[in-house]
Formats: structure tokens, sequence, C-alpha cells
């Protein structure tokens, strides 16, 4: 039984009580997360910008969601139009998503546009709770022989993209907690986001 079940039953179906240890939770793991880790993702992304690489996003379902909300809110969100980030979101193109899929399988839906887009030195940033993901796997495959920086953001155990990954932010939760893990996810992008903003204008 993961924790969101064990709060449920807890909780005697009251949704007030129910909001209330949720948010308990998602505190606990806020709290859990590796700053060092996070600041190091921070400095990979001043590093990039610094040298006009491309920072490119990839992710799956919610995790999509939060590769383009997190290319947005780098990109643009900065505010640094002068030097800006070269951020992009991989999940962002339904026609060259579909082309791809539909011809050579969802698996190579994010290689297959690195190939086109990725240069030696990018960065690749992965959003997945599983990180067991097919197509992820395979992009971060690709990054780390074509000398990317590769970036992780993770949940449950981190999966196979744990061991793939030059740096690696988790929200170790069990497995199937997908809602938690997204949460934390988006705080990620928000609470980057708005180092970025302040420091590039410092």
């Amino acid at each position: 039984m993961n924790t969101l079940d064990k709060i449920f039953n807890n909780t005697t179906n009251s949704p007030e009580e129910f909001a209330q240890q949720y948010t308990k939770y998602l505190s606990k793991l806020l709290q859990r997360l590796d700053s060092s880790s996070i600041a190091e993702f921070i400095e990979i992304l001043l590093s990039a910008r610094e040298d006009n690489r491309r920072i490119f996003f990839i992710g799956n379902g919610g995790s999509a969601a939060t590769a383009s909300h997190f290319a947005n809110d780098i990109a643009i969100g900065t505010r640094c139009l002068d030097k800006p980030f070269n951020a992009v979101s991989l999940t962002d193109n339904i026609p060259v998503i579909t082309a791809i899929a539909n011809d050579d399988g969802y698996d190579e839906i994010f290689v297959q546009q690195l190939k086109t887009q990725f240069k030696s030195g990018d960065v690749v940033v992965a959003i997945t709770a599983s990180g067991n993901s097919k197509n992820i796997v395979k992009a971060l495959q690709y990054a780390k022989s074509n000398d990317a920086v590769t970036v992780a953001i993770l949940g449950f155990d981190g999966g196979t993209c744990r061991s793939l990954a030059d740096t690696v932010i988790i929200a170790e939760t069990p497995n199937g907690e997908y809602g938690p893990v997204e949460d934390i996810h988006m705080v990620l992008d928000h609470l980057i986001g708005a180092y970025l903003t302040r420091v590039v204008r410092s």
C-alpha cells in the first residue's frame, strides 16, 4: 500500500483531513531533497547560458507538461532576453512526435529529435517519475555517448535513469506515487526559475 492509500484510509474519507495529510506528506518529501544536486543543476543551466549551449527538456505525460513548463520558465520567464537561456522542450511539436512514433515507434520520439538538433556540449534534462521510460532511457544513452551534460529529475527509486545522468535530483517515494513526485518536480521548476531570474539580474 502506498502512502496516499494509507492517508486516505486514515482520514475516514474526509476531504479536509486528506488535504491536510497530503500537504504534510509533500512537505516531508521536499525536506528530503538534496539541495546540493539542485545547486549543481542550477550551475549547469548558468554555464549553458554563458556558453550559448542548448538545453533540451524531455518527459512523458505529466512530465511532458513539466518539461514544457520548465523550458518556458527558464527561456522566457527569466526575462534575460539580451543573453537568454536557450531552453526548449522536445515534447511540444506534436506533428514531429506523431510522425516519429508512427513511422519508427514511440521509443524514438526524443532520440530522433536530438539527432537533428543536438550538438556536443548541450544539456539534456530528462523528467520522469519512474526513470524507466524507454524513450527517455534511449535519449539519455544517446546524449551521454555524444558528450552531452545530462540531468535526470526523478521519482520512486530513480529507475534506470538514476545511473545514466551526470546530475540526479530525486523525489524518493514508493513506486506509483506519481502525484507527489510530479508536484515536487513543479516546485523544482519554480524554485530554480526564481533563483535564475534573480541571479542573472544581480
